[in-house]
């Protein structure tokens, strides 16, 4: 057994609202600790620690917004969101789905708190990644994957209530849905109290766990709820015990070794093809969307 072993435990930075319906701390990129190649190939990850929001009669969010050169994971704890974009795509996601939308050569988008969940309010708790493209990718169509939770991979534990939800790659050979463009894992380990597993990823993969919900033993150490865990590039084993029913985000990905523009919602290798996607947008090859 070959530990990886823990670099950092982050608590959650302060909060800033985007938009009006999202109350998000930004664990990546950026500080000290975790720069823009630091969890390459997830190079944004904001996390909307739980929270209630009261009834609204116009429902809360972003409006119109471009994005190109990545890909957005959306990942629904508590809380509706329901999307919008300029190829004509929409959807709601709610507890327990992820929606995984290519930008790639370019869109328009916007999301807002779904309308009934609007009007009841309610707890909203998300986790939304901006996953990096390779260049040749970067050009690609634009495309959504809706992945509910009843079509994840779920791999049962042996106390036959703790469940991985493999959302992309694949746990014990429980594959998850999701098409990826480079080799990742994404997985929510939903832990009963007592639950005791481990996750094998190679030692070159940056890996990190964002603890939704209760408390954890990783590898031993204590890690309270809302915390973010960054590990070392040393080793492949990890161990996660529940010290209460707790949620993991599990994160692992083989880095993109590219140089990396970004601008806004633009995430590119070069500064030129930055100027370019901010041209295109202006010249409407994003297509149109109304807000």
């Amino acid at each position: 057994m070959s530990v990886k072993n823990i670099e950092h435990i982050i608590a959650p930075p302060p909060p800033h609202m985007v938009g009006d319906g999202f109350r998000v701390h930004s664990f990546f990129p950026g500080g000290r600790l975790i720069d823009k190649k630091r969890m390459s190939p997830f190079f944004l990850m904001d996390y909307g620690a739980r929270i209630e929001f009261t009834p609204a009669a116009q429902p809360r969010g972003v409006g119109v917004h471009p994005h190109a050169g990545f890909e957005t994971v959306t990942i629904a704890y508590h809380g509706k969101i329901a999307h919008h974009d300029s190829a004509g795509n929409s959807g709601i996601i709610g507890e327990g789905d992820v929606q995984w939308m290519t930008a790639g050569s370019g869109l328009l988008h916007k999301e807002y708190h779904e309308e009934e969940y609007s009007k009841t309010g309610g707890p909203f708790q998300m986790v939304q990644l901006w996953v990096n493209l390779p260049a040749k990718d970067k050009k690609t169509a634009p495309k959504y994957q809706e992945l509910t939770h009843a079509g994840m991979g779920r791999y049962i534990l042996p106390d036959g209530e703790s469940v991985i939800d493999v959302i992309a790659g694949d746990y014990k050979e429980t594959k998850g849905p999701a098409f990826t463009f480079t080799p990742m894992q994404v997985m929510n380990a939903r832990l009963k109290k007592g639950a005791q597993t481990g996750f094998t990823f190679p030692a070159h993969y940056n890996t990190g766990f964002l603890v939704i919900e209760g408390q954890v033993l990783i590898n031993g150490t204590p890690v309270p709820a809302d915390h973010f865990v960054l590990f070392k590039n040393d080793g492949e084993d990890v161990s996660v015990e529940a010290v209460e029913n707790a949620i993991v985000l599990v994160l692992s990905g083989e880095p993109i070794d590219e140089p990396i523009a970004a601008y806004g919602p633009f995430l590119m290798n070069t500064w030129a093809e930055v100027e370019q996607a901010i041209q295109d947008v202006n010249a409407g090859k994003f297509g149109m969307l109304e807000d």
